[in-house]
C-alpha cells in the first residue's frame, strides 16, 4: 500500500538531501575533462572569481574558476571560445544545480587558438596599435642594445655572438621566461622597465630593444600574443625589434613592434651595421673624396693657366701709362714757371693795396665810424635813462599820493589811542580819553571831551600847476 510505504520512509531535510546528492556526484565523477563552448563570460567578478557556462548543441553546464586558480591559467577564458576544461564536478545547493570547478582550460585544438588570435588581432588593430605611422625608425648605430629573452639557451648566445661579429655594442639583458604562465607578464614588465631607465643613469636606457625567443608551437609562443605584451610593445618609446620564433611564426608582438626580424640572429643584424663594411665604405669614400679634390684642383689649375695666357703682357699694359707720364713730365716745368708768375703778380697787386698810406686811410675811416657809433650809443642811452627816470618819478609820485603820509600832507590827521591803535569811529572814543593826533610833521597829545563838532568839508590844497584830482578820501 502506498500510504504504508510513504509512512515507513525516513524523513530528511533539504540540506541533508542536497549534501547527499553532492557526495554522490563528487564520488561518482571526481575529475572530468569537458569539451564545450564558453558562454556568458563577462570577465572576472569583483571577487576575482570567474563564472560562465560550457555548452554544446544538446546541453549546458555552469562553470566557475576560483580567484586563486584564475591567475594561474595559461589560457584565460574568452566568450565563444571552444575549450577543454578540466575540473571537479559538484553541485550548488542554492540553485539545485550542478557545476564544474575548473582548474585548467585548454583550447580545443589549434583552430580555437587561431580563432582567438584573429579576434584579438582585429580588436587591437582597430585601436590603432598596429598602424604604420606609429612605428619609429631604428637608430643607425645604437650605443646600448637591450635584449628581452631567456638568459639561458641558444637565443641570447646567438644575439651576443652576432653583435660581436658585426659591431660590438654594450648589451643589457633583461632575463624573462619565454614560455609558461608568467611569460607574458615578465616580458611586458621588461619592456616597460627598459623604458623607465634614464638615458644618463647608472644603467643607461637602451637605444634599441630586441624581444626574442626561439621557435615553438603556437601554444609555446602564446605568451607573445598576450594583450599586455602587445600594448607594452606599442607604447615603448624605445624602438623595438621583435624576433619571436622562426621565420614562418607570427605573433601579435610582430605587428606592434617597429621592426620584425625572422630570427633572433637576424634581429642582431638589423640592430647594428657591419663595422668592417663601415670602415671599408669610409676608406672608399675617403679615396673618392681625395680623388675628387685632386681632379678639382687640376681643373682649377688648368683654368688658371688658360686665364693667365689670355692676359696681355706686362710691357703692353704699362706702355700707354708710361707715355702719358712722359708727356705730363714734359709739361710740368713750363706749367710750374707760369704758375709761379701768376702767383707773383697776384702777390704784387695785394702788396700795392697794403701800402702805409692806404692802411692809414682805412684806420682813419674806421676810427671816424667808431666815434660816430659811440656818440649815437651815448645819445640813445641818455634818452632811455631820461624816459625811465621820468616814468619812475611818476610812479613814485602816485605811490606817495596813495600812502598815508601823502594823505597827512594834504591836511588830514591820524587819531591814535594811548596804545597807539588807530581809532576809526567816534563811537569808540570816550570822554576824557587820552588821544594822540598824528600830523604830517609830528604828533600832538589831546583829551576827548564834549559833543563832537559836525564835520566840515575843507578844500584840499594842491601843488601849483597840478591838475585837480578827485578826493580819494572824500
Amino acid at each position: 500500500m502506498p500510504d504504508a510505504v510513504l509512512s515507513n520512509a525516513p524523513e530528511v531535510s533539504v540540506t541533508e538531501l542536497s549534501q547527499a546528492l553532492r557526495r554522490t556526484v563528487e564520488d561518482t565523477f571526481g575529475y572530468v575533462r569537458v569539451r564545450g563552448e564558453i558562454s556568458g563570460y563577462r570577465g572576472p567578478h569583483s571577487s576575482g572569481h570567474a563564472y560562465f557556462a560550457l555548452k554544446d548543441d544538446g546541453a549546458k553546464i555552469d562553470a566557475v574558476v576560483w580567484r586563486g586558480t584564475f591567475g594561474k591559467l595559461k589560457f584565460k577564458p574568452e566568450e565563444g571560445m571552444e575549450v577543454i576544461a578540466t575540473g571537479r564536478l559538484t553541485t550548488y545547493p542554492g540553485k539545485s544545480a550542478y557545476q564544474i570547478i575548473v582548474d585548467v582550460i585548454e583550447p580545443a585544438g589549434v583552430g580555437a587558438l587561431l580563432a582567438q588570435l584573429e579576434e584579438r588581432r582585429k580588436r587591437l588593430a582597430a585601436e590603432g596599435l598596429f598602424d604604420e605611422d606609429r612605428k619609429r625608425r631604428l637608430p643607425f648605430l645604437p650605443g646600448v642594445v637591450g635584449v628581452v629573452t631567456s638568459p639561458t639557451g641558444a637565443v641570447i648566445r646567438d644575439i651576443l655572438h652576432r653583435l660581436a661579429d658585426r659591431f660590438p655594442r654594450r648589451v643589457l639583458v633583461w632575463p624573462v621566461r619565454v614560455q609558461g604562465e608568467t611569460a607574458a607578464a615578465e616580458v611586458a614588465a621588461a619592456i616597460i622597465g627598459f623604458n623607465t631607465l634614464e638615458p644618463d643613469g647608472v644603467i643607461p636606457r637602451p637605444d634599441v630593444l630586441i624581444v626574442a625567443r626561439g621557435g615553438g608551437s603556437l601554444e609555446d609562443l602564446w605568451g607573445f600574443n598576450d594583450e599586455a605584451v602587445v600594448r607594452a610593445a606599442a607604447a615603448s618609446a624605445i624602438p623595438l625589434i621583435s624576433a619571436v620564433g622562426h621565420e614562418t611564426d607570427t605573433t601579435l608582438i610582430d605587428f606592434a613592434s617597429d621592426r620584425r626580424a625572422p630570427t633572433p640572429t637576424a634581429a642582431a643584424e638589423i640592430a647594428v651595421p657591419v663595422r668592417a663594411e663601415l670602415l671599408a665604405a669610409t676608406v672608399e669614400r675617403g679615396a673618392r673624396l681625395r680623388a675628387t679634390m685632386a681632379r678639382g684642383l687640376e681643373i682649377r689649375r688648368t683654368e688658371l693657366r688658360s686665364a693667365f695666357r689670355a692676359l696681355p703682357k706686362l710691357e703692353a699694359l704699362v706702355q700707354l701709362p708710361r707715355q702719358r707720364l712722359d708727356h705730363a713730365a714734359s709739361r710740368l716745368a713750363p706749367a710750374l714757371t707760369a704758375n709761379a708768375a701768376r702767383h707773383r703778380a697776384s702777390l704784387a697787386a695785394a702788396g700795392a693795396r697794403l701800402s702805409p698810406i692806404a692802411l692809414r686811410n682805412r684806420i682813419v675811416l674806421s676810427r671816424e665810424k667808431l666815434e660816430t657809433l659811440h656818440a649815437r650809443m651815448e645819445r640813445a642811452e641818455r634818452a632811455l635813462t631820461d624816459r625811465r627816470r621820468a616814468k619812475l618819478e611818476s610812479i613814485w609820485t602816485l605811490v606817495r599820493s596813495l600812502s598815508h603820509e601823502g594823505v597827512l600832507e594834504r591836511g588830514y590827521s591820524l587819531v591814535l589811542d594811548a596804545d597807539g591803535h588807530v581809532l576809526r569811529r567816534a563811537a569808540t572814543v570816550s570822554e576824557g580819553q587820552a588821544l594822540t593826533l598824528q600830523f604830517a610833521d609830528g604828533a600832538v597829545p589831546a583829551i576827548a571831551g564834549g559833543e563832537p563838532a559836525p564835520p566840515k568839508r575843507m578844500a584840499r590844497p594842491r601843488p601849483s600847476g597840478a591838475k585837480p584830482q578827485p578826493d580819494l578820501f572824500g
